[in-house]
């Protein structure tokens, strides 16, 4: 059993996993990492937990509308989705769209904490 290191939103967790998938577990790390840049880059700080609900509802979303789409399923697509030159380059009406979605997230949030 393998073990790497990866660094998600400035914190570094151990993961293990069979011998031969560390490339692709840091992999997949860098994509958790690059939504969790985008969603903190305009925000105060964001809690662990609801950072965790948020990048999970941004890759749900991504992936279901994948699937809706089937002949977007390329390599290139997946890239695109986490390049971070598209991050950066952001147009105003997509990130106020982020800023709401951020906003109804820690709404729901607040509601089940003081469950």
């Amino acid at each position: 059993m393998a073990q790497v290191t990866v660094t998600i939103n400035n914190r570094e967790y151990g993961i293990a996993c069979e011998d031969g998938q560390e490339v692709r577990i840091i992999q997949l790390a860098k994509i958790l990492d690059n939504k969790a840049k985008l969603l903190t880059a305009n925000a105060q700080q964001v809690n662990e937990n609801m950072l965790l609900a948020m990048v999970g509802l941004l890759l749900a979303d991504e992936l279901t509308e994948l699937k809706k789409n089937p002949e977007n399923r390329t390599d290139v697509v997946v890239e695109s989705i986490v390049d971070n030159s598209r991050i950066a380059n952001l147009d105003k009406e997509t990130a106020e769209k982020i800023k709401n979605i951020t906003d109804k997230i820690k709404s729901v949030a607040s509601i089940l904490e003081s469950l």
